[in-house]
C-alpha cells in the first residue's frame, strides 16, 4: 500500500498499452528540490507500492547528496531476458511516449534492475529531449564532446559505495586492508564494489548471482571471477571454492557485507544469524528498517541505501549538467565522503541509528525546499 504524507507522493501514474503489453508505474514523489529523479526497474514483479519505497528513497538520495533533484522511480512488469530487443525497445518507446508530458520537466528517467544503457537510448529518442533521462551512452551528446552521456555501466554506483566503506571503517576501527568481504550479487554495482575495495586491500571470500554463490575464506580473484562469469554464466563456476546457496553469504561470518542486488534479502529470518561487522547497502532497500534497529542494537554498523549507493544519482546530477566522466567521478567521491562523515558523527553523537540520522538531516532540507516553495504540508498531492 503507498502511503500519502507530507513529502508526498504528488503523482502515482499507471500505464497500460495492450499492443505491446506494457504495463508499467511511474511514482513521482517530491519535487521540491527540482525534477524528480530515478530509474526505470523491469522485472515481472515490480508494483506500484515497489515503485513508490524506491521513489522515496531517491528523494532522501538527492536531498543527502545536496543535488538539485527530487525522488522518483518508475517499473515496467516485464522479463527483460526473456523478450527480444525489438520487444523490450518497443516497450521503452510506449512508455517513453506516454510519460512526455511529464518527462523531463517533472521526471528525469535513468537506468534501474533489468535497463541499461541501450534503454535510455530508445528512452530519449521515443521522448525526444536527451534530457528526459541520464545514463545514456557515452555517444549520445548534444552536439561532439558537449553534454554527452554518461552510462551507469562506467560503475559510478559502486565507486561511491567503495568510498563510503572505507570511510566508515575508521568509525568501527577497522583496517580495509585484510577485511573480508562479502557481496550478494555480481552485476554492474556488485562488480565495482569489488574492484575497487580489493584494490584497498580487502580480501573477497564470497560473491553470488541469480544461480548461487561461491565461498572461499583463502580469498577469490576479482579478474579471474569476471572472466568465469562471462565465459560460464554464473560465479558458482569458479574455481577453487564451495559453492553454497545464495542466503547463505548473508551469514558468513566477514568484516563486510554488501547486499548489492535484491530488495529484502536480510529479513525477519535470517537477520539474526548476520555476524558482519558492517553491511553497506549497495542495492535498495535491502532491508527494512525494523531489521536495521535489530542490526544496529547488535552493535553492527549499517550504511543506509541512500547514502551508500547516491554515486548513481550523482553521475546523473554531473551528466545533467554536461560534466566528463573524470569531474563525475571527483564529485561522486568528494559528496559520499562527505556525506558518510556526516551521518555517522549525527549518529554516533546522539546515539541513533544511521538511518535515523540521515533522515532527519534530509528531512528538513526537503522541509526548508517545500515551505520555500510555498507548498502546503499534506496538500497538492495528485493521483492518476
Amino acid at each position: 500500500m503507498i502511503e500519502f504524507d507530507e513529502f508526498g507522493p504528488e503523482k502515482v501514474l499507471e500505464v497500460y498499452e495492450p499492443k505491446v503489453k506494457l504495463h508499467g508505474f511511474l511514482v513521482i514523489d517530491n519535487t521540491a528540490l527540482g525534477p524528480g529523479k530515478g530509474g526505470i526497474r523491469m522485472t515481472p514483479t515490480v508494483s506500484a507500492e515497489e515503485v513508490f519505497k524506491l521513489a522515496r528513497t531517491m528523494t532522501w538520495k538527492s536531498a543527502l547528496a545536496e543535488i538539485p533533484f527530487g525522488g522518483a522511480k518508475a517499473g515496467i512488469v516485464a522479463e527483460p531476458k526473456a523478450l527480444p530487443q525489438e520487444e523490450r525497445k518497443a516497450l521503452i518507446q510506449g512508455f517513453a511516449r506516454a510519460l512526455k508530458p511529464l518527462s523531463p520537466s517533472l521526471y528525469i528517467a535513468g537506468p534501474d534492475v533489468g535497463t541499461s544503457m541501450e534503454e535510455m537510448r530508445w528512452y530519449a529518442e521515443a521522448n525526444g529531449r536527451l534530457a528526459s533521462c541520464t545514463g545514456k551512452p557515452a555517444d549520445m551528446c548534444v552536439k561532439p564532446g558537449v553534454k554527452c552521456g554518461i552510462p551507469h555501466e562506467f560503475g559510478s554506483t559502486g565507486f561511491g559505495v567503495a568510498h563510503a566503506v572505507v570511510e566508515a571503517a575508521g568509525f568501527i576501527g577497522l583496517d580495509i586492508k585484510g577485511a573480508t568481504l562479502a557481496v550478494e550479487g555480481f552485476g554492474n554495482v556488485g562488480t565495482f564494489v569489488i574492484r575497487h575495495l580489493t584494490e584497498q586491500g580487502a580480501r573477497l571470500v564470497a560473491v553470488s548471482d541469480r544461480k548461487g554463490a561461491i565461498h572461499n575464506p583463502e580469498g577469490l580473484d576479482p579478474k579471474r571471477l569476471i572472466e568465469v562469469k562471462e565465459s560460464t554464466g554464473s560465479v558458482v563456476s569458479y574455481t577453487p571454492g564451495q559453492v553454497i546457496p545464495g542466503k547463505e553469504l548473508f551469514e558468513l561470518k566477514v568484516d563486510i557485507l554488501i547486499p548489492a542486488a535484491m530488495p529484502e534479502v536480510i529479513n525477519r529470518e535470517n537477520v539474526g544469524r548476520v555476524q558482519a561487522r558492517m553491511v553497506a547497502e549497495a542495492s535498495n532497500i535491502p532491508m527494512s528498517p525494523d531489521i536495521e534497529e535489530v542490526l544496529h542494537k547488535r552493535g553492527v554498523l549499517v550504511i543506509p541505501d541512500f547514502v551508500a549507493n547516491a554515486g548513481g544519482v550523482v553521475s546523473s546530477y554531473a551528466e545533467y549538467r554536461g560534466y566528463n566522466p573524470k569531474k563525475m567521478f571527483d564529485i561522486v567521491r568528494r559528496k559520499i565522503i562527505k556525506n558518510v562523515k556526516l551521518v555517522l558523527k549525527s549518529s554516533r553523537e546522539r546515539n541513533i541509528k544511521p538511518r535515523d540520522a540521515a533522515l532527519e538531516i534530509t528531512k528538513e532540507r526537503v522541509r526548508r525546499a517545500m515551505e520555500a516553495k510555498g507548498q502546503l504540508i499534506g496538500a497538492g498531492h495528485e493521483r492518476g
